[in-house]
C-alpha cells in the first residue's frame, strides 16, 4: 500500500493560503485579532483534574495554595476546557499525531510508537529495540512491526542520536534516523518509510510551511519528526530532538528553571541509561527543549547558532510530569498521587512546578520581545496515566492477581515479531492490549480464549472489555489487507481493568496508552491577552486543536485531509473568545 501523498486540490488550498500567513489575521468577533504565532506545548500526562489543582490549590499541598502560578495566570486569559478526550489508543504517537493532524487513528493510520502493518516490510537492519531486519519482497504484502521510537537511531545511546552532544553532528534531529532501521514499503520500490511518510495525513505544520510560515517542534525522539507530516521531511524548518531514551550525561552550562545545575549529572545515583529513571535528572533533559524554545521566541534557531525569525507555530513536549506520575525511584521514592481526588505526591509536585517555571520563562520572554498579544499560547497534553489513584495499580506479578497479559494468553497466534516467543521487539501492551493475528487464526477464537481465562472469579490477565469484529469497526477501521481492510487496524483490542498494566516493569505505578478516563482525560488552556476567562464543559478532543490553529492563523481548516475527511470542529469558544 503506498503512502498517501496530498491532493492537488490540497496543494492548491495551500498555495491559496500563502499570501495569508504572513499576517495571519484571524477574525474575531468582527474585529481583527493580530495573531500571527502559537506556542503549542504538550505537558505529557497532565490531566484536565492536574491543572484544576495546581490552579486553584489543594488541602495539604503548598498550604493549600496555587503551586503553578504560571499556568494559573495564563489561565486568567483563557478558555479551559474540563471535558477533553486524546485519541484512543492514548499513546505519545498518535497522541501527539492527533494534537497536529486533527484525525484520529482511523484516518492518522498511526496506533502507537510500536505497532503492526500487514503491508509493510521489515527494516533492513535489526534496530535499537530489537526489531528484526528481514527479506522485502516487492508488489506484495509482507508484514511487519512498525517502530518509532528510539530503536531508529543511528545510536540510542547518544543525545543526539548519533555520536554525542557536542559534534560534528550537532544535535542530530531528523540526521539521527537510521534508514537502514526504517521498516519499507513494497509498493514503493522496499524504499524506507520516513515518519513524516508513515502518517497517512498531512499536519499542521506542513500547512503553515507551505503557505510560507515558519515551523518549529521540539520533542523526546528524532522519530517524531513525524510532525512534519507526508513529503520530504523539510516541513519543519527547526526540529530538535534529543534522545529521551539516552545515556544521560552532564549538561555544561545548563540550568533548569528551577535553579537545577545539570553539571555535574543532579542524581548520579541514578539508572543513567535514560533521563526518565529520575525525577531531577529528566528536568535537565527538557530543559535543553525549553532553552531552545526560548532560543526561537528570540529570534533564532534552537540552538541559538543562527538568526531565524519568531515561528509561526513552535513548541515542544514536556517527559517532567509525566515521570513524576510514573516513577518508582529506588533510594528516592515514588511519585504518583495520594487519592483519587488526585492529590499529588511531593515528588510530582516539583515535576508540575518545574513545567510551570519554563512556561513562565516563555511568557516573560514573549512580554519582554512584545510578543504577548500576537501570540496564543496553548496547554495541552499528547495523554494522561493511569491510574490516579495510585493505590489502584496492579503490575504482572508472579503471585498475582494479574499474573499474566492478554498477548502471552494468545502467543502462537501473533506474527513473530509481536509474539512474545519471537526474540523480537514483543507485543504491543501497556495499560492497552493491541493484537494483530497471523493469518491463519481467527479473532473469534481467539477472543474466546481470552474470555475462558478472565472471568471475575480468576482475571489472571487483569481483562475489563475485549473489542473485535464489529466493536473493532466502531473505533477503527476494519483490520484486513487492501483493499479488504486496514493494515494497521489491530484485530483485538482490549482494555484492562483500571489501574492493571501490563508493562511489567517495577519502576513504575501508572501508565497510558489505553482507554479509561485517567488515560485519556487532559487539559486544554487556550491563551491569549485579548481572551477573557472561560471554563468549558463541552465534550471535546484533542484533535480540535489542529483546526483551531489554523483558523486563528487565516488558515482554512479543511487544508487538513483529516478535517475533511473526519469533519473535526474548531474548538467552541477560541474564536469568539475576546473580551
Amino acid at each position: 500500500m503506498r503512502t498517501q501523498r496530498p491532493s492537488k486540490a490540497f496543494v492548491s488550498i495551500v498555495v491559496l493560503a500563502a499570501a495569508m500567513v504572513q499576517a495571519a489575521v484571524a477574525q474575531t468577533s468582527g474585529k481583527q485579532s493580530q495573531i500571527s504565532h502559537v506556542l503549542l506545548v504538550s505537558i505529557d500526562g497532565m490531566h484536565a483534574v492536574d491543572y484544576m489543582n495546581c490552579s486553584q490549590g489543594v488541602k495539604g499541598i503548598n498550604g493549600g495554595q496555587p503551586y503553578c502560578t504560571n499556568l494559573a495566570k495564563l489561565g486568567a486569559t483563557a478558555v479551559n476546557y474540563l471535558d477533553t478526550s486524546t485519541s484512543r489508543p492514548s499513546d505519545s504517537f498518535p497522541g501527539l499525531m492527533s494534537i497536529v493532524t486533527g484525525g484520529t487513528p482511523r484516518t492518522m493510520g498511526v496506533f502507537y510508537d510500536v505497532a503492526y502493518d500487514r503491508v509493510y516490510a521489515p527494516p533492513l537492519k535489526t534496530t535499537g529495540n530489537g526489531l528484526k531486519g528481514g527479506p522485502c519482497t516487492v508488489g506484495r504484502a509482507n508484514g511487519t512491526s512498525s517502530e518509532y521510537e528510539e530503536g531508529i537511531d543511528i545510536n540510542q545511546k547518544f543525545l543526539n542520536g548519533i555520536d554525542g552532544i557536542s559534534t560534528k553532528n550537532g544535535d542530530g534531529g531528523i540526521n539521527s534516523i537510521d534508514p537502514a532501521r526504517l521498516i519499507r514499503d513494497p509498493f514503493n520500490n522496499c524504499l524506507p518509510v520516513y515518519p513524516w511518510n508513515f502518517v497517512r495525513v498531512n499536519t499542521i505544520f506542513g500547512v503553515i510551511h507551505a503557505a510560507g510560515g515558519y515551523t518549529a517542534w521540539s520533542d523526546k525522539h528524532p522519530a517524531y519528526s513525524a510532525v512534519s507530516g507526508p513529503g520530504d521531511g523539510t516541513n519543519l524548518d527547526d526540529f530538535y530532538a534529543p534522545e529521551i531514551n539516552s545515556d544521560v550525561v552532564a549538561l555544561k552550562g545548563v540550568t533548569t528553571p528551577l535553579g537545577l545545575a545539570c553539571d555535574p549529572i543532579p542524581d548520579p545515583n541514578a539508572d543513567l541509561t535514560a533521563w526518565t529513571n529520575s525525577f531531577l535528572n529528566i528536568q535537565c533533559y527538557d530543559t535543553l527543549k525549553v532553552n531552545g524554545v526560548l532560543n526561537e521566541i528570540d529570534g533564532y534557531s534552537h540552538d541559538r547558532k543562527k538568526k531565524t525569525q519568531v515561528p509561526t507555530i513552535f513548541g515542544m513536549n514536556f517527559q517532567a510530569v509525566s515521570v513524576g506520575q510514573k516513577l518508582i525511584e529506588t533510594n528516592v521514592g515514588s511519585g504518583g498521587y495520594l487519592d483519587a481526588m488526585g492529590t499529588p505526591s511531593a515528588l510530582l509536585v516539583q515535576e508540575i512546578q518545574f513545567a510551570d517555571a519554563a512556561i513562565g520563562e516563555w511568557t516573560a520572554e514573549l512580554q519582554k520581545q512584545g510578543l504577548s498579544d500576537s501570540t496564543l499560547v496553548i496547554i495541552t497534553a499528547k495523554h494522561g496515566q493511569s491510574p490516579i489513584d495510585s493505590q489502584r495499580y496492579v503490575g504482572i506479578t508472579t503471585s498475582g492477581p494479574v499474573t499474566t497479559s492478554p498477548s502471552r494468553l494468545i502467543d502462537d497466534c501473533l506474527p513473530p515479531s509481536e509474539s512474545n516467543a519471537g526474540g523480537q521487539i514483543g507485543p504491543t501492551e501497556d495499560d492497552i492490549s493491541l493484537l494483530w493475528l497471523k493469518k491463519s487464526c481467527n479473532a473469534a477464537t481467539e477472543v474466546g480464549i481470552l474470555e475462558a481465562q478472565s472471568p471475575t472469579s480468576n482475571n489472571i490477565a487483569g481483562i475489563g472489555q475485549i473489542f473485535f469484529g464489529q466493536s473493532i469497526n466502531q473505533l477503527f477501521n476494519p483490520p484486513g489487507i487492501p483493499p479488504n481492510g486496514d493494515p494497521r487496524s489491530p484485530d483485538i483490542a482490549v482494555a484492562p481493568n483500571v489501574g492493571v498494566t501490563y508493562s511489567g516493569s517495577t519502576a513504575k505505578q501508572a501508565e497510558h496508552g489505553g482507554f479509561a478516563h485517567d488515560d485519556t482525560n487532559v487539559m486544554i488552556l487556550v491563551s491569549n491577552p485579548s481572551f477573557a476567562a472561560k471554563t468549558l464543559t463541552t465534550p471535546v478532543t484533542t484533535s480540535q486543536i489542529a483546526p483551531t490553529i489554523l483558523k486563528v492563523l487565516g488558515l482554512n481548516p479543511q487544508s487538513l485531509q483529516a478535517v475533511q475527511t473526519q469533519g473535526t470542529e474548531v474548538l467552541p469558544g477560541v474564536i469568539s473568545g475576546k473580551r
